[in-house]
C-alpha cells in the first residue's frame, strides 16, 4: 500500500473514533474510560495471537485492526484529557525504534543478532534509569501480564543484574527442591502452605523456560491445545462406539488416549 494510502486509512480511523466519542456519537463509546477498556486490550491481543497460531492471514488482518482500534481509542481518550495524542504515540515509538537501533540509524557496528539484543537491553536500562517514576529493576514490568509471562519477565529483569541461576541445570535442581516442599505441604494438609509451594513450583518452571529461551506462556498454551485436540479425538472415538467419555471404562480410556496421542502429536514417531 502506498504511503499516502496508509496515511489516509489511519487518518480515517482516527477521525471515526473522534466522531464516535463526540456529542451525538455512540453512547457506548462515549461512556468508556481507560479503565473500562482494559479487558478489551487484553482480549484483542489474545485474538491476534490466536490468528497467528491458526496461520490465518485474513483473521490476522482483522484482529490487528481490532487491536489497533484499542490503541486509537485510548489515544482519543488521552487527547480529550489533554495528555497526549495518537501523533504523540506514533512519534514516541518511532523515536524509540531509532534510539534502540543505533546499528541502523547511527554509527554503531554489531557482529550479529546477539549483540543487537545486548545493546537493546543496555539502552532500555539507561532509559529506565532516566525515568523519574522508575522504582527499580522491576519498575517497568507490567503487573497486568498473564501470570506466567509476568513471572518470566521478572526473572529476565533480575537476570540482567546478576540475580539468577547460572544455568538450566541449577534451575532444575531447585525445581526438585520446590516439588519436595510442595509434597510436604500436601502431606501436612496445610492448604495455605500448599498454595504457596505450588506458586514456587510454577515460578521455578517459568525460570526453566527462560533459561531454555522458551515462552512459558506459549508453551502452556500449546500444551493445552494438544490436550484439547486429544480430548476431541477421544470424544469422536467414543461417539463412534455409541458412548460418551464418561461412559468409557478405564481400559477404554487408556487405549483411546494412547490412540489420540499418536494421532495428534506430530512430533512423535509412530
Amino acid at each position: 500500500m502506498p504511503d499516502a494510502a496508509v496515511t489516509d486509512a489511519l487518518g480515517r480511523l482516527v477521525d471515526l473514533m473522534t466522531k464516535l466519542r463526540a456529542p451525538g456519537g455512540c453512547p457506548w463509546d462515549r461512556e468508556q474510560t481507560h479503565a473500562t477498556l482494559r479487558p478489551y486490550v487484553l482480549e484483542e491481543a489474545y485474538e491476534v495471537l490466536d490468528a497467528i497460531d491458526r496461520d490465518d492471514p485474513g483473521a490476522l488482518r482483522d484482529e490487528l485492526g481490532d487491536l489497533l482500534l484499542q490503541v486509537v481509542f485510548h489515544a482519543e481518550l488521552a487527547r480529550e484529557a489533554g495528555t497526549f495524542t495518537i501523533g504523540d504515540v506514533a512519534q514516541a515509538i518511532a523515536d524509540k525504534l531509532v534510539r534502540r537501533h543505533p546499528h541502523v540509524f547511527a554509527d554503531v557496528t554489531v557482529g550479529g543478532a546477539d549483540e543487537v539484543v545486548r545493546n537493546w537491553r543496555q539502552i532500555k536500562a539507561a532509559e529506565r534509569s532516566a525515568t523519574p517514576q522508575d522504582t527499580g529493576v522491576l519498575g517497568d514490568v507490567p503487573r497486568a501480564l498473564p501470570a506466567l509471562a509476568h513471572a518470566q519477565k521478572v526473572g529476565d529483569r533480575l537476570a540482567h543484574v546478576g540475580f539468577d541461576w547460572n544455568d538450566v541445570g541449577e534451575v532444575l535442581v531447585n525445581l526438585d527442591t520446590e516439588r519436595a516442599e510442595l509434597a510436604h505441604a500436601l502431606a501436612t494438609g496445610d492448604r495455605e502452605a500448599t498454595g504457596r509451594e505450588l506458586g514456587d513450583v510454577l515460578l521455578t518452571l517459568a525460570s526453566v523456560a527462560r533459561h531454555l529461551d522458551v515462552s512459558a506462556e506459549l508453551a502452556l498454551r500449546e500444551a493445552t491445545d494438544r490436550l484439547a485436540a486429544r480430548v476431541r479425538h477421544v470424544e469422536a472415538a467414543a461417539r463412534a462406539a455409541g458412548k460418551t467419555i464418561a461412559e468409557l471404562d478405564a481400559s477404554e480410556r487408556d487405549r483411546l488416549w494412547d490412540d489420540a496421542k499418536r494421532a495428534t502429536d506430530t512430533s512423535r514417531k509412530v
